[in-house]
């Protein structure tokens, strides 16, 4: 069992930024994948980022160039720095983990609670 736990999110202007974290607990030797994702209201969960533990990362086109994604495999956390906020940004932003998948899909097994972003034009 692998639990995220997400933090970092807050309310910030356009143009801002912002750093999310996600520590993670349990059995993290063998987590494979972690990656962001994100669900504004009435819209479906997207996913933003992923790393695996080689290191490889994809973005999503809409944040591609102004958020980035890394990893302290020492600490067990993961981190999604966030520039040049827009308003469309403003989502619950959830952390998952796998222990075999990695992508922007949906299919991560273990996910966080998730903490609000709000961007204000």
């Amino acid at each position: 069992q692998v639990q995220p736990v997400e933090s970092g999110g807050g309310s910030v202007q356009a143009g801002g930024s912002l750093r999310l974290t996600c520590a993670v607990y349990g059995n993290t030797y063998s987590t494979y994948c972690m990656g962001w994702f994100r669900q504004a209201p009435g819209k479906e969960r997207e996913g933003v980022a992923s790393i695996d533990r080689d290191g490889r990362i994809s973005y999503a086109d809409s944040v591609a160039g102004r958020f980035s994604i890394s990893q302290d495999n020492a600490k067990n956390t993961l981190y999604l720095q966030m520039n040049s906020l827009k308003p469309e940004d403003t989502a619950l932003y959830l952390c998952a983990a796998d222990y075999s998948y990695c992508g922007l899909g949906r299919r991560f097994v273990y996910w966080g609670q998730g903490t609000q972003v709000t961007v204000s034009s």
